[in-house]
């Protein structure tokens, strides 16, 4: 953010400086009411970032949105629209964070904050993100957000935490898909679990959960007594992820049974033994 973090993160001098333009405002505060309309854009942006500084971000957002409301076309309303936003996130307040970063991308494309914006609005859903078992479709939103700072803002100084967090969010996913996986696994249903086992290997290939996918597939067409699938399992995981615990695991669950860890058969496995381990993609 353009100045945005000397702006954002107060210190105790700034403080002292925000409460010497704010003493009217404090008056009226310590009277229960406040009338914003009495005081200067800079007197009412002063004051809620005195409210940010004492750790109210509730109170310091709604008292952004008075310099909004009262002065809509000022340089302040535009400082305290991006503020706002930060506010509300501050507070948890994710929705209401969104929606004032969201105004400001929409209001001012082209300043130079709108590359926190665009951060501030997709981590105001990636900071929802805390449990595998949560609906995903926070996680989604998030990836897309995320995807907008890379793709945007590829120069700026939130395109580097946004990789790592899109990384992160993308293995969340595929997180997911193994935990509702192993509960199809547990309960013999063997159909189901490999269904998503294999979004795993398809679609989050790039993720640490690829080599275990690889080897509830060994389990589950064992089980089903689909040798040459489990062989071809087997045998990616094998290429890939020699050095890993699934891989010792599959090759006893295998040689157990007499059976080679090779690619063999005509199935979807084969096509991504061909794709990433031969190169092959025709």
């Amino acid at each position: 953010m353009t100045g945005g973090k000397s702006r954002i993160w107060l210190a105790a001098a700034l403080c002292a400086v925000v409460l010497s333009g704010c003493d009217g405002i404090d008056a009226q505060v310590e009277r229960g009411e406040v009338d914003y309309e009495a005081f200067t854009a800079e007197q009412i942006f002063g004051r809620a970032e005195y409210d940010l500084a004492r750790g109210d971000a509730g109170l310091a957002a709604n008292v952004f949105a008075e310099v909004e409301r009262l002065y809509p076309y000022s340089d302040w309303a535009k400082r305290a629209l991006i503020m706002q936003a930060y506010a509300y996130h501050q507070d948890e307040d994710y929705e209401n964070a969104r929606a004032a970063a969201q105004r400001f991308i929409d209001f001012y494309p082209t300043d130079g904050d709108a590359a926190y914006a665009q951060y501030l609005l997709a981590l105001s859903y990636y900071d929802q993100i805390d449990e595998v078992g949560r609906d995903q479709g926070l996680t989604f939103q998030a990836l897309q957000s995320l995807r907008q700072v890379i793709e945007r803002y590829p120069d700026s100084e939130y395109a580097t935490s946004s990789i790592l967090k899109f990384d992160l969010a993308f293995n969340h996913l595929a997180a997911k898909e193994m935990e509702i996986g192993r509960y199809y696994l547990r309960r013999d249903h063997f159909a189901a679990a490999i269904n998503r086992f294999r979004v795993v290997v398809e679609d989050f290939q790039t993720t640490t959960h690829t080599p275990e996918a690889l080897h509830r597939l060994v389990e589950a067409y064992l089980s089903l007594g689909l040798t040459d699938e489990a062989r071809t399992a087997g045998a990616i995981l094998g290429y890939n992820f020699q050095g890993t615990e699934w891989y010792e695991d599959s090759y006893k669950l295998l040689t157990g049974q007499g059976l080679t860890l090779e690619a063999v058969g005509d199935n979807w496995l084969r096509q991504v033994y061909r794709q990433t381990v031969l190169g092959r993609w025709l």
